[in-house]
């Protein structure tokens, strides 16, 4: 099948500039995920506070997809992605130096910033200069797997800088990346724009950020006082709010910042949510993955980054044979079939103790990286494919903002989840003060600093009992991610249809 108008005859050359973009950007999602704990020992952060260090760059960047996907529209799609990577590069530069855990969450909410102006932009352009469907779904898988596989090589890039050099260094990389790409971009890309754009709506761009930094302070800080805090309802209560008013301002707006009616298409929600479902579980694993390998069992950066490998390289296969298996299954069964074979995979993270298990963790990996990897391509076609060319660049902003959110919301949430859990088992410890022991509830990381200061009849069991607690709250949040990304697997089998237009013809 081959759409209206010819791709362009430097596509490929294009597609290559867009994912250099996009990898500096997705790897910033997960870079940190090693560098934690040199974090916490250099700036001493709080719990709370690492836990916005993480994630406050996707939370910033999911709500700002939208806008940044309708001023590409507007004012050119390539001024837009160029302007981003110099934003980009500026907030690298304050957080490689950043002398504080403030300073560092401020750098980080403008890394946000930075990378929603450059990703629905490379999103927009595939579908301007590939009209060959099957064309475009390659190009798709190609753009899908350096996204997946930037996210997963994110640690292990932060364990090499970080053992070698210091913590600021996973930022300081950035800086070179962006001086190349901008000429590059300059002299490369197309400038396109959408024929109608939708007009801009300062308020509705407020309600979003609002809405979702409100909704997810209110989880954080409900893991730490509890949900019924008035602080935390109150914040809670603002986010659905905002969230809930900017659904009405669209659906009565005359010509809508964000056509929120393309939910009403089945195919484009199913896909949405099998996105941001599916990111929430594995951006929050990946997380406290890492933290497990570093803390649980003591492994270096690198080391543990090392361990970290063979989900990126089966990240990398499944986008690159994601076609052919699309090809093959359809649309539903591939989106299905993989979000299943994700949950499988994540079911041998159950059996994770104390001591080394590595046997039990790089087969899930391998298959978590492929079977997540080839359903992401599908959903992507199916989001892209659903909706009319003047409407890719909103398809394309509420896709990434799917991943953004599902990405951000799985740290937040699972991360709320594992500290409620780690908090309620800690317990009392034989020869640590109270002051201690509510010291030690902060995170295991914090609970690790105080034994170190104790003697070694008394630090010993300290430590075991802060690492079995640690476990309990990240089988627990292994088991909500595998009900989650199940849940997505019955839902795309059951609401997505097999069409003839939708499969991907053979060459």
């Amino acid at each position: 099948m081959v759409e209206t108008g010819a791709s362009h005859p430097r596509r490929w050359a294009i597609l290559a500039v867009i994912c250099f973009s996009l990898l500096v950007v997705v790897i910033d999602v997960t870079v940190l995920h090693v560098a934690a704990p040199a974090i916490s020992a250099d700036l001493d952060p709080t719990a709370l506070q690492l836990l916005w260090i993480i994630d406050v760059y996707p939370l910033v960047a999911a709500p700002l997809l939208i806008a940044s996907g309708v001023l590409g529209d507007r004012l050119g799609r390539k001024r837009m992605l160029i302007a981003g990577m110099a934003v980009f590069g500026l907030a690298s530069l304050a957080a490689t130096f950043a002398p504080t855990a403030e300073t560092l969450i401020a750098a980080r909410a403008l890394l946000g910033v930075g990378g929603a102006m450059i990703m629905p932009p490379t999103m927009s352009i595939i579908r301007d200069v590939f009209r060959d469907r099957e064309e475009r779904v390659r190009a798709v898988g190609i753009w899908s797997a350096v996204s997946a596989g930037g996210a997963a090589i994110g640690p292990l890039i932060g364990g090499f800088l970080v053992e070698h050099f210091w913590w600021g260094a996973v930022f300081l990389i950035n800086i070179p990346i962006v001086l190349f790409i901008i000429p590059v971009a300059l002299r490369l890309l197309p400038e396109s724009r959408a024929a109608e754009p939708p007009p801009w709506d300062t308020l509705a761009v407020a309600a979003t950020v609002i809405g979702i930094l409100g909704i997810a302070y209110g989880f954080k800080e409900g893991a730490r006082y509890g949900f019924i805090d008035p602080k935390v309802l109150a914040s809670l209560m603002v986010g659905f709010g905002s969230l809930f008013w900017f659904t009405r301002r669209q659906l009565r707006a005359p010509v809508p910042l964000l056509n929120v009616r393309l939910f009403t298409r089945p195919e484009f929600s199913v896909a949405v949510g099998c996105v941001l479902l599916s990111m929430f579980g594995l951006v929050g694993i990946e997380f406290f993955g890492a933290q497990y390998l570093q803390l649980v069992l003591g492994l270096g950066p690198l080391e543990a980054a090392v361990r970290l490998l063979p989900l990126m390289l089966a990240t990398l296969a499944g986008g690159l044979l994601a076609a052919r298996v699309l090809r093959h299954l359809g649309t539903r069964w591939t989106i299905s079939l993989g979000l299943a074979g994700t949950g499988i995979g994540l079911i041998p993270m159950l059996a994770l103790g104390l001591t080394d298990q590595y046997y039990l963790l790089w087969p899930g990996f391998l298959v978590i990286g492929f079977a997540l990897e080839v359903a992401l391509v599908a959903a992507n076609d199916v989001i892209i494919s659903s909706v009319p060319a003047d409407e890719a660049g909103q398809a394309a902003a509420i896709e990434e903002t799917a991943y953004e959110l599902g990405g951000g919301f799985g740290v937040a949430v699972l991360g709320s989840i594992l500290a409620i859990v780690y908090t309620s088992q800690i317990g009392s410890v034989e020869g640590v003060s109270g002051v201690g022991i509510a010291n030690a509830e902060e995170s295991l990381a914090r609970a690790l600093e105080i034994a170190e200061r104790m003697s070694s009849t008394v630090a010993e069991p300290l430590i075991e009992t802060a690492k079995l607690a640690f476990m309990s709250g990240y089988h627990t949040a292994i088991a909500v991610s595998i009900a989650l990304v199940g849940t997505s697997s019955v839902i795309a089998a059951i609401l997505l249809r097999p069409r003839k237009d939708q499969e991907v013809t053979s060459p």
